[in-house]
């Protein structure tokens, strides 16, 4: 139990001081990522890539819509 504490502690500890993110695609990235990830038993690497994988796919939208 008091591993559990700590570990949420901690972690709220690190969210309070970390900087805002801007992440568009990344959030739904890797929802898709955690998901498929799941079922092999790495959720967090295919969160982790799927974020990375949304993040790309995003930026790759907003050169489109700036070139047309």
């Amino acid at each position: 139990m008091k591993k559990i504490f700590a570990c949420l502690s901690l972690t709220l500890a690190l969210s309070l001081f970390a900087a805002p993110a801007f992440a568009k695609g990344c959030i739904k990235g890797a929802a898709v990522g955690g998901a498929v990830g799941h079922a092999g038993h790495h959720t967090y690497l295919g969160a982790a890539a799927g974020c990375v994988i949304g993040r790309h796919r995003a930026k790759v939208q907003e050169r489109q819509k700036a070139n047309h």
